[in-house]
């Protein structure tokens, strides 16, 4: 089955998307209804942009993401874990992967690193940051065989039950 990734309309998409993120990160439907205001008030954002992942006309995978803004939440949450390891520059000039799952019957096969580098070429600012579990995953592999490293650990987001780790890389994410 031929894979095809492109922009997505994320807004139009966001049930899809969802149903993606729900299977691949063990998500309920209350957690659901939460996460679709919030995809929906992210695409208003400017220069937010997302790529889906489309195998037999189903999407499969997704990423969207966005210009930093300090103003935003995710900013204002992880500023302080960056500021006391020296990294609260990181805030500024960079891309936000705020948003990267793929199905897990597609997972392994390379789908989450073209949607990652797709949206991450198309970026004018010279270095991405994201947010992910603080645990040892096949997401965390993935993220530092492209260049990320970590710049906080431990980083506390209000109502996750687990503990997330900010990286970041400079762009273009590394290749090969």
């Amino acid at each position: 089955m031929s894979l095809v990734i492109g922009p997505l309309d994320l807004s139009a998409h966001v049930d899809e998307a969802l149903a993606v993120q729900a299977v691949a990160f063990g998500l309920g439907p209350d957690e659901v209804a939460v996460r679709r205001q919030i995809v929906l008030r992210h695409m208003t954002y400017p220069g937010a942009r997302a790529f889906g992942a489309m195998a037999g006309g189903r999407l499969v995978g997704f990423v969207y993401g966005m210009p930093n803004d300090r103003t935003h939440w995710w900013s204002t949450v992880v500023e302080p874990y960056l500021r006391a390891r020296g990294h609260e520059d990181w805030l500024d000039d960079s891309f936000v992967i705020t948003e990267l799952h793929v199905h897990p019957a597609y997972q392994n096969r390379g789908v989450g690193r073209s949607l990652i580098t797709t949206i991450t070429d198309s970026a004018t600012e010279p270095r991405s940051i994201l947010s992910a579990i603080d645990i040892e995953s096949p997401a965390r592999g993935l993220y530092r065989s492209l260049g990320y490293e970590d710049l906080a650990r431990h980083v506390l987001f209000p109502s996750a039950p687990r503990p997330y780790a900010v990286m970041g890389a400079p762009l273009p994410l590394r290749r090969g």
